[in-house]
């Protein structure tokens, strides 16, 4: 009996080493990782640099508290401003963490102009923002919600894609529009660039503030440093967290100036956000994805994904029902219960991917992928719809 809470239904698995796109459990056996511990592991596993600047930053202070200045903090702070449309930025834990920061900010906006009424935020259904009270009501997911009490006030969802819908629940006490450009949890929905762009138009008229999600879909995954950039728009906050850590906690919520300016001593805070030791990696992550080259490399392995598995859709139109996502951030709703289909892959065939909503396989490589690994998990994948299929069939001869 385990003393952990009862909040994971875990497998059995316990990896022990990984090196670069594998992983290797406590028996010797390699898995492809699809997975990337939910997008986080962007580098893959043991990636040497990564490992280096740990292993400096160890040696160092770990922990002052943002009481102090962190040199590392203004180093990876002063790298987003300059890499980013934000102007000022807020270093968090998780991603949960930044969207918190993120809402607080949108709604401390208007408060600081003298309309503390402007507190809604429209979001949509299907999203995912998050565990605490807050991101849990700005979801709107019932099966998030269900036992924690009424859900926090303050949050109107609509369904992706209707600009409509999103006019129609504008009133005088919204302050902004909350959007991931691509879903992940909800079933790897990615948002038209039409509707980003219509989005950002509907706030300019409305005087709103554009906050976008980007923890699983932002830094590098769909090719570019933020998924929101392909619809050519700029928001006024973004959330980020899972790769800009490459494995170590770490949030940050990116702001433009005029947004961030209320948040001044006092309005928010974070014990651990921004420790030396998380900035010391979130700068190491920095280092690789700007490296040159390196985002060329995920835009075309985001292309070549999406080429493959048009061709396993083709191969098992039976089984492949829909593909969606973007670049490495990718989905196929499958004919099979997803569940058991992802315990299938890594049982029988040692490929770690993961479900997500709407029955929809997600795959989250990390971002060094190379073709072969792309079309070995298509093997994979494929073979786990053959055996399926021979099941099937040894089955209906049986009867």
């Amino acid at each position: 009996m385990s003393a952990l809470y009862g909040t994971y239904a875990r497998s059995d698995l316990a990896f022990e080493r990984g090196e670069g796109m594998r992983l290797y459990d406590q028996h010797g056996r390699e898995f492809l990782d699809f997975h990337s511990g939910i997008a986080v592991n962007a580098l893959g596993h043991g990636d040497p640099h990564l490992v280096a600047a740990l292993k400096t930053a160890a040696d160092k202070v770990w922990h002052t508290s943002n009481v102090f200045t962190i040199p590392e903090q203004e180093r990876l702070g002063q790298r987003l401003v300059d890499s980013t449309f934000a102007d000022k930025v807020f270093f968090t834990n998780s991603g949960a963490e930044a969207l918190e920061c993120a809402i607080k900010t949108a709604r401390h906006y208007f408060y600081s102009k003298g309309e503390p009424d402007r507190y809604e935020v429209i979001a949509f259904t299907g999203s995912f923002h998050g565990r605490t009270l807050g991101t849990i009501a700005a979801g709107g997911n019932p099966s998030y919600l269900e036992g924690f009490g009424p859900p926090m006030p303050g949050f109107k969802h609509a369904a992706p894609g209707d600009l409509d819908a999103v006019k129609a629940l504008v009133g005088p006490q919204t302050c902004a529009i909350l959007i991931e450009p691509v879903q992940g949890e909800g079933g790897v929905t990615a948002m038209s660039s039409e509707f980003l762009q219509g989005l950002r138009q509907i706030c300019d008229d409305n005087g709103l503030l554009l906050i976008l999600d980007e923890v699983q879909c932002g830094f590098g995954r769909t090719g570019r440093f933020f998924a929101f950039e392909w619809a050519g728009i700029t928001p006024d906050i973004v959330a980020v967290a899972k790769a800009i850590g490459g494995g170590f906690p770490l949030g940050a919520c990116l702001a433009t100036e005029a947004a961030s300016a209320s948040m001044v001593p006092g309005t928010h805070g974070s014990t651990y956000g921004g420790n030396p030791l998380g900035c010391a990696m979130g700068n190491a992550v920095l280092d690789r994805i700007q490296a040159p080259g390196f985002m060329d490399h995920v835009a075309q392995m985001g292309q070549r994904l999406a080429w493959h598995l048009q061709q396993l859709a083709q191969k098992y139109p039976d089984y492949v029902l829909e593909l969606r996502g973007k670049g490495l951030l990718a989905g196929i709703k499958i004919a099979p219960p997803v569940r058991d289909f992802v315990a299938r892959l890594r049982d029988d065939h040692q490929l770690l991917a993961i479900g997500a909503g709407d029955n929809v396989l997600r795959l989250l490589p990390p971002l060094i992928v190379t073709e072969a690994d792309i079309e070995d998990a298509m093997g994979r994948i494929g073979a786990a719809f053959d055996a399926i299929e021979a099941e099937t069939a040894s089955t209906a001869a049986a009867s």
